[in-house]
């Protein structure tokens, strides 16, 4: 919205910073980070006084869960939603199809999100909306993103793959790079959605990974960075870098009321959004493989699902005391402040190994 007092400029006043990215990433981020500063006491008092119990605590999970998190409220996540969705709508191009891609893909993640909360706190129940219907539309939702943005990229872009590492490598998935796209997707949204567990865990890698995100998204959207690195040029992906500092200013005014103890959780509807987020800004910037390596904590705890899930049917034995992962260390004895500090230093090696990819060819 802001941009268009560029048309006020006559290229030698204020009215022209608002023609640079970095400048409206920077209004991006302090607005998200105010807006959260300002509305994270009232939605908490409002989501208290509407969830009474707040949210129900699983009864196989870790003991002191029960005592220490009851009567926490949850869909906190809509605050960084409403944060970033703010920021973005006031500082970025309104013309930029990749914008609404991704904020189509957060908005609806957030909404499936919002269901699932809502039927666990009004049942005082862990079981909310039905898996295989939230799975089935996040699918739908990545299917429609996939296909817009593979009919927004370059034609020499368009229904392929990139590879990280080998230069000007492109895989022609054809209209396979639509389930190829929706899997990145939705794995995105699930996996940050399950490594939401304790306070403070999910939030801090989100925003390492969409910092990441966002400077591969500024370089790829410029011709003379991505030359000069050897990396495809996406033309319009740069305005995306001003979506990622609204997630992390967003992120920054949630982290204050979630820091342990919690005063809120993210809950599906911020964990879905946030994770399809990192999913759709990786299929439009064409780096979903390098999204596995920058977000490598959120595989790791989706993994472990996975594999106690299928370990456990096949021998009806246990490979990790609990799953996901981060519940494994707590029986171990570590305590909750040690597993998210030391995850959160995990996330960031892993995403300056996702940047170095960008010089690695």
């Amino acid at each position: 919205m802001l941009y268009w007092l560029t048309e006020l400029s006559d290229g030698g006043d204020v009215f022209n910073l608002f023609r640079y990215i970095t400048f409206r990433a920077g209004g991006a981020f302090f607005t998200a980070l105010i807006f959260g500063f300002i509305f994270g006491r009232p939605l908490i008092n409002l989501l208290r006084r509407r969830q009474g119990k707040g949210q129900p605590i699983r009864e196989d999970g870790p003991a002191s869960h029960i005592l220490e998190k009851a009567g926490t409220p949850t869909m906190g996540g809509a605050l960084i939603l409403g944060a970033v969705v703010v920021s973005t709508a006031l500082w970025a191009r309104p013309d930029n199809p990749f914008i609404w891609i991704v904020m189509f893909v957060t908005i609806s993640f957030g909404l499936i999100g919002f269901s699932d909360d809502y039927q666990k706190v009004s049942k005082q129940s862990t079981r909310g909306t039905s898996g295989k219907l939230r799975f089935a539309l996040g699918l739908v939702v990545a299917a429609i993103a996939a296909w817009w943005a593979a009919s927004v990229h370059p034609d020499d872009l368009a229904w392929r793959l990139a590879l990280p590492v080998f230069k000007n490598t492109l895989i022609n998935l054809g209209i396979f790079f639509v389930p190829f796209a929706m899997i990145v997707i939705v794995g995105a949204a699930n996996a940050v959605n399950l490594t939401d567990g304790l306070d403070g865990l999910a939030v801090m890698p989100v925003m390492i990974a969409a910092g990441a995100l966002g400077v591969i998204s500024y370089a790829v959207g410029r011709f003379d960075f991505s030359e000069y690195l050897g990396v495809q040029y996406v033309p319009g992906t740069g305005e995306l870098l001003i979506f990622t500092a609204g997630l992390i200013g967003g992120g920054l005014g949630f982290l204050w009321y979630n820091a342990p103890p919690a005063a809120v959780f993210m809950g599906d509807t911020g964990s879905l959004a946030l994770g399809g987020a990192l999913g759709a800004i990786a299929v439009a910037t064409k780096h979903e493989i390098v999204l596995s390596i920058i977000g490598g904590l959120f595989v790791v705890e989706a993994m472990s699902v996975i594999i106690q899930v299928l370990y456990y049917k096949k021998t009806g034995k246990r490979v990790f005391l609990m799953a996901p992962i981060h519940h494994h260390f707590e029986h171990l004895g570590w305590k909750e402040p040690q597993i998210v500090i030391r995850f959160w230093i995990i996330s960031l090696i892993l995403a300056l190994i996702g940047l170095a990819t960008l010089k690695i060819r």
